[in-house]
């Protein structure tokens, strides 16, 4: 019986529309994903610091990716986006499924498993 709990929704976000799809390619051919969801373009706004030290207001395009996997896998996962990822500091952030249809979620497991 699968536990739902091991079930995570990872999301990151990419500059653009190839290196997202680069990324979601890879994940799934490697089955660190069982299923990579592309999102239409947003524009995120943060501050970074400057080559001065000094923080800039930013404002970015970028690609937002939902990735599932389990828990197994997200180490392997992690290592994958931070390798590929053009930024210094990506948005990695996991967050555990507590639910949801049990078919879908065991077909998640059983594609990482394959």
């Amino acid at each position: 019986m699968l536990n739902q709990k091991s079930v995570l929704l990872v999301m990151t976000n990419m500059p653009n529309q190839a290196g997202a799809e680069a990324l979601a390619a890879s994940l799934v051919t490697k089955k660190l994903a069982a299923c990579v969801n592309i999102l239409a373009p947003c524009l995120s706004v943060y501050e970074w610091h400057d080559a001065s030290g000094q923080n800039q207001l930013e404002r970015s395009s970028e690609i937002p990716l939902l990735i599932k996997t389990n828990q197994s896998q997200y180490p392997a996962l992690e290592a994958a986006i931070l390798e590929a990822h053009p930024y210094e500091l990506p948005e990695i952030i996991s967050i555990n499924v507590d639910g949801g249809l049990p078919r879908y979620l065991q077909w998640v497991d059983t594609q990482l498993s394959a």
